[in-house]
């Protein structure tokens, strides 16, 4: 997975002539969802939403991308490593 910046606006890329065709990334048309979230995940989403300085609804597309691709690590036999500060050992995530 490509790594997403946070002054990536949306639809960057996107081929004018077919804006919703599949291979130019988007997944075709927005699917309008309905979450209930804990307080925590609330939280979690103003955090985020205000450290990549994005709306919820990008900061969800975006997350939900991001699960996906380290679901996806994890199904095929790999791992995740995170390194919280400079100079310190990765340490295992563990998302479930």
């Amino acid at each position: 997975m490509p790594a997403a910046t946070a002054g990536q606006e949306a639809g960057a890329g996107r081929s004018a002539a077919w804006p919703d065709s599949p291979d130019d990334g988007t997944g075709g048309s927005p699917e309008r969802i309905t979450v209930n979230v804990t307080g925590r995940a609330s939280l979690a989403l103003r955090l985020a939403a205000e450290l990549i300085d994005a709306t919820r609804t990008d900061t969800v597309n975006r997350a939900l991308q991001v699960y996906a691709y380290l679901e996806q690590v994890i199904a095929r036999g790999g791992s995740v490593l995170v390194r919280e500060a400079a100079g310190s050992g990765p340490d295992g995530l563990d998302i479930s």
